[in-house]
């Protein structure tokens, strides 16, 4: 996916219907966030399976960089992952012992979804399993300041800046255009684009010229918006012009 920007959205209602909206819209890929919403294991499950059925890659937002959550995970079939809050090397090492199998990682045998439930399992863990992308949020100074190791860490696919976490760590949340926090946003940039690996970045106001600028500045797996919002920017903007 490198020199081209691949378009992506969140989300976050625990929907098939919204996620065929979504799809049909045109996005490339669609990330389940079970971070931040009550999407359970089983609700994950159905929504990966009805995104794929689109033709979308199917990516999970997990909660936390923890080994039983990305094995179940992994275990419902999903493209990628999204491991949030990743601060340093070791998480990010972490992160790729339990999402590799042995001997690159430490990821248990499940028969489930993802490995045909028993009757593919050859077939997924050599060849389905190269396919899986690995990425790990930067939402922390402190994982700017380790960015380097991180992306040098063998199984890392990419990285994926939380710029609102990260204002957060600076003592400045939410204020994104805080001289702080678009310095740290920059260092990330410059750092990510020595690497061959894809760099993320999650823009949430609904406007198409935000991600244009975006990927002229080198961001090549973007997250434009989510669910909840493109439904609400769309209800709210109509509804100005009748009350």
């Amino acid at each position: 996916m490198k020199n081209t920007a691949s378009i992506g959205s969140w989300i976050t209602i625990g929907h098939s219907s919204i996620v065929e909206v979504m799809a049909d819209a045109g996005f490339d890929w669609l990330c389940i966030d079970m971070e931040h919403t009550v999407i359970d294991f089983a609700k994950m499950q159905e929504l990966i399976i009805a995104i794929q059925s689109k033709g979308l890659k199917a990516f999970v937002r997990i909660g936390e960089n923890n080994s039983r959550i990305i094995k179940r995970v992994l275990d419902a079939g999903p493209d990628g992952m999204i491991v949030p809050n990743v601060k340093s090397v070791n998480e990010a090492q972490a992160a790729v012992n339990s999402f590799k199998y042995p001997p690159l990682g430490e990821r248990g045998v499940g028969l489930s979804r993802a490995q045909g439930y028993g009757f593919d399992f050859e077939n997924y863990r050599d060849n389905k399993t190269k396919e899986l992308k690995l990425i790990v949020q930067i939402e922390h100074i402190n994982a700017i300041k380790e960015l380097d190791l991180i992306l040098q860490t063998d199984g890392i696919d990419g990285t994926f800046i939380g710029p609102y976490d990260l204002s957060g760590s600076l003592g400045k949340t939410g204020k994104l255009n805080d001289p702080k926090v678009l310095s740290a946003i920059d260092d990330y940039l410059t750092i990510a684009k020595k690497y061959n690996k894809l760099i993320g970045f999650h823009i949430v106001p609904i406007d198409h010229k935000l991600v244009v600028e975006k990927m002229s500045e080198g961001y090549d797996f973007i997250a434009f918006g989510f669910d909840a919002y493109f439904l609400g920017s769309s209800i709210r903007k109509q509804l100005k012009n009748i009350k």
